[in-house]
């Protein structure tokens, strides 16, 4: 019992973050999957709606990622090579290629908005298609990194829990 709750504890950042980016993975597969290709209107949505629920996905991300840059990752790259800025760390440069997509993806939906005659399909799905391997890459790589057994390596269990998440 002791043993379950330690590990617990270790994993506490790992499923913390797991949390969140299951939310993003649900929330970014319902606009790719399910409304992309414009049944969002069977599904009783109008565009605009639709177009919000992009925006929405795109201000999660980013506010995600602030907080992280900001104020997660410079505590871990310390010691964790992976969250450097230092070095060629993926998380970094994933990061990079999610805000281009990001970017993307706001440009489309203000184009949508202001025209939405313009609405294609082929065109939101490609914007998404630009930047989800990055995004689902990065979001499960982030979460395998916070691990309790890789963060044994560079962090002791009260340390750890000094970290704020």
């Amino acid at each position: 019992m002791a043993a379950e709750f330690e590990e617990r504890r270790w994993n506490r950042l790992s499923e913390t973050m797991s949390s969140f980016h299951n939310y993003f993975k649900q929330e970014f597969n319902t606009i790719y999957e399910q409304l992309a290709d414009g049944s969002f209107s069977k599904r009783g949505l109008s565009l605009g709606l639709y177009l919000e629920m992009a925006k929405r996905l795109n201000s999660h991300l980013t506010m995600h990622h602030t907080i992280e840059e900001r104020h997660i990752f410079p505590i871990l790259a310390k010691r964790m090579p992976q969250f450097s800025t230092e070095t060629e760390a993926a998380h970094i440069d994933s990061h990079k290629g999610i805000h281009t997509g990001l970017d993307e993806l706001a440009t489309l939906v203000v184009k949508f908005k202001t025209q939405p005659s313009s609405y294609s399909p082929a065109e939101m799905r490609a914007c998404l298609d630009g930047f989800r391997e990055v995004l689902f890459s990065h979001l499960d790589e982030e979460v395998s990194d916070l691990r309790g057994e890789n963060m044994k390596k560079y962090w002791t269990l009260e340390e750890l829990e000094s970290i704020p998440m």
